[in-house]
């Protein structure tokens, strides 16, 4: 497979749409979660693009080295991370992986102890909203070329 861009494109509305979507998604979400959450999520689905970007924009907020390059093995390096966090990226792997369909009970019961039921809806919405970007980047594999800012 070649990793050259493709030819297509995405719907400039359905573009905007997205971003608009995400911006609400998150608004008031801590953006350190936010961007350890996007990171995890496109690791899992194995977008350069994405990764490339959700750690270049973490970095500019403030987020540490060791929290990223651990990020792939965080429950091996809990101590690097929160119980609120440990069950936003407990949730996140359970959203974006869906194994057998479903997530796990135990795991949203996990994240329910932690965050209430708007924040809930926001890290739901937002790992979906990361998973929808992951799988366009990778269907038109967008090269990891992200300059922070412009998607502001």
């Amino acid at each position: 497979m070649s990793s050259s861009k493709r030819g297509a494109k995405v719907s400039l509305d359905v573009m905007q749409g997205l971003m608009a979507a995400g911006q609400a998604a998150s608004k008031g979400l801590d953006v350190h979660l936010k961007h350890l959450l996007e990171i995890r999520a496109s690791q899992i689905n194995h977008c350069a693009y994405c990764i490339d970007m959700h750690i270049k924009d973490a970095k500019l907020a403030g987020e540490t080295d060791e929290r990223i390059y651990f990020l792939n093995a965080w429950e091996e390096a809990a101590s690097h991370y929160s119980e609120k966090e440990q069950a936003a990226l407990a949730l996140t792997e359970a959203i974006t992986v869906l194994t057998d369909g479903f997530v796990p009970d135990e795991v949203y019961e996990r994240a329910a102890k932690h965050f209430d039921e708007r924040e809930l809806g926001q890290l739901i919405s937002t790992v979906t909203l990361i998973n929808a970007w992951n799988r366009i980047n990778v269907s038109i594999r967008n090269p990891p070329t992200y300059k922070p800012g412009e998607h502001a």
